[in-house]
């Protein structure tokens, strides 16, 4: 246990010494409006910030620790002495668990290192599937009373989707095959990933992201998008139809890590919600429905870390990205995006959950030990004021499980053959 003890120290020593210069500013129990916005400028993103001069309100609790999965600390244990960063910045004898569990803050590649631990972290697992799923876009009424709020309704767009499944063929720690699903040396695929198919709105009905994810450096995904059949992944940065979050910013960043240069901004005592009360996510009833609020924040260690695509981006795409990283959970909980003209164009808040189930009700999707789940994604475009928000598991749909994480019945064979057929269906061809 010598590495995880060496983490646990690291990370406390940076909490007792970051944390006295905030103790007077914000404590649990304090409610964040509006009006006291000012007094945790510095404890958000300035996007994240933004959304609580609009609207969003935020309950300060108690910081509570993160735990991750046993076989995923022993994994880590086993393997993490031996993996390194090649002079691009590519990993190289990864097997499982956590690539990096100590990272030296002045290591010219500390950030790149935050971002392969972020990748492989305790929260992506083996398989997940998703269930209901929902994504909303909110549109902005102006102040309370306005004539907008008489003449249009706050959400714009709404859609369900039947599940979100991933699965990985290297990198595992709990379900057979382990460490590796011998189809990845077969197809060279890291994980496949599906959105689908889509339930609401039935002008979509039937239709499905799937992705694959390679595990050579230079090959890009295969994607095919919803309605629009095969797509290069250059658009997954996009935003695409009436909402506001694009594909590659699913779970805060879901772009391959080889195609960005990173860099550490610094390590910082920061607000972010982790113990997430409402699952199913809240609409905030104080801006339009366009966050999530009022819920449960705490201070955390967060690694800042600038993300720069290699390529030249087109348009009016993400052109940088500043991610916030848990230095626990090594999920993502914030990320504000830049335009071509350096402003900040879009703002992310990412809710967490960290129990034995998903939902309250649930009876199926229990655990043994407390897993880290997103609750709820908000995007928000902060020129325009519309926003999207994704719930995980959605509010409306009759879902009572919401996240199955590692599931025996769900097999390499079966998500290949689901995507399969989704890719047929789209644009017949397959892989």
């Amino acid at each position: 246990m010598k590495v995880l003890t060496r983490v646990a120290a690291a990370v406390l020593s940076l909490l007792i010494i970051t944390s006295p210069c905030i103790a007077g500013i914000v404590q649990p129990g304090t409610l964040i409006t509006p009006e006291k916005a000012d007094s945790v400028a510095d404890l958000l993103s300035p996007g994240n910030l933004a959304l609580v001069r609009q609207g969003m309100r935020i309950k300060v609790v108690p910081t509570e620790r993160i735990d991750w999965p046993p076989p995923y600390k022993s994994a880590t244990e086993k393997y993490a002495a031996q993996v390194r960063l090649n002079e691009r910045g590519e990993l190289e004898n990864y097997v499982a668990g956590l690539p990096f569990p100590f990272i030296d803050p002045n290591d010219p590649q500390a950030a790149t290192k935050v971002m392969w631990n972020f990748s492989y972290g305790p929260q992506f697992a083996d398989i997940v599937e998703i269930r209901k799923p929902e994504l909303s876009s909110y549109r902005d009424l102006g102040p309370a009373g306005s004539a907008a709020h008489w003449l249009f309704p706050a959400e714009a767009f709404h859609s369900m989707v039947d599940h979100i499944t991933w699965y990985n063929n290297i990198g595992r720690t709990e379900v057979p095959p382990i460490p590796t699903d011998p189809n990845a040396a077969k197809t060279g695929i890291r994980y496949r990933f599906i959105e689908g198919p889509i339930i609401e709105p039935s002008t979509s009905h039937g239709q499905t992201l799937t992705r694959y994810r390679y595990i050579d450096p230079a090959r890009e995904d295969d994607t095919w998008y919803f309605g629009l059949g095969r797509v290069s992944a250059g658009m997954m940065s996009d935003t695409i139809g009436p909402f506001t979050l694009d594909p590659d910013s699913y779970f805060g960043f879901a772009a391959k890590i080889e195609n960005f240069d990173y860099r550490l901004l610094g390590i910082s005592s920061m607000l972010a919600s982790v113990h997430a009360e409402s699952s199913p996510a809240r609409h905030c009833p104080f801006d339009d429905g366009r966050t999530v609020c009022p819920e449960n924040w705490e201070m955390r260690t967060i690694y800042v870390i600038e993300a720069i695509p290699k390529f030249h981006p087109h348009g009016r795409d993400v052109v940088k990205r500043t991610l916030y990283v848990d230095a626990e959970g090594w999920f993502i909980t914030a990320s504000d995006q830049s335009d071509q003209r350096g402003q900040v164009w879009k703002t992310m808040v990412l809710f967490h959950g960290y129990r034995d189930r998903a939902l309250p009700g649930a009876q199926q999707a229990v655990y043994p030990f407390k897993r880290i789940f997103t609750t709820a994604i908000v995007d928000e475009d902060l020129q325009s004021g519309f926003s999207s928000v994704s719930y995980m598991p959605g509010v409306e749909g009759d879902e009572y499980e919401g996240w199955f994480i590692d599931p025996g019945t769900i097999s390499e064979r079966s998500v290949a053959a689901a995507a399969a057929a989704a890719v047929n269906k789209q644009s017949g061809v397959a892989r």
